[in-house]
């Protein structure tokens, strides 16, 4: 079997680990490639239920290449969480002349510490 690891996780986008939720998935610059090849789309977690795609067709990837997981939105975000310490990611907006526009800034080690109080 051959994976597609990506530094995006289930702390990043659950549906999928959580009850088998669907999104496409797209290679960027390879849209027009054959999707001959076969992945299990996996995160970091290294937990068995941390796969975005089981048994997916997409282009041949190499390292570095960028992947698209579609139509996650707003509610794939208010479903991230810190498991294991991951920070959360950068939300990026595609608008709708074709623009991307940032809309929330990863996190920092500071803002997870934030609200924790260390004097007790």
């Amino acid at each position: 079997k051959d994976y597609l690891g990506l530094d995006a996780s289930a702390s990043d986008l659950l549906r999928p680990a959580m009850y088998g939720a669907y999104h496409h998935i797209s290679v960027l610059g390879k849209e027009d490639e054959p999707a001959d090849q076969t992945y299990d789309v996996t995160g970091g977690l290294c937990e068995n239920n941390d796969k975005f795609a089981i048994d997916r067709q997409l282009p041949k990837t190499n390292i570095g290449d960028y992947i698209w997981i579609h139509d996650a939105g707003a509610h794939g975000a208010s479903m991230g969480y810190q498991y294991n310490a991951k920070l959360r990611s950068a939300e990026v907006m595609l608008k709708e002349d074709g623009t991307f526009k940032q809309i929330r800034r990863p996190e920092t080690p500071e803002d997870y510490f934030a609200t924790m109080d260390f004097n007790f």
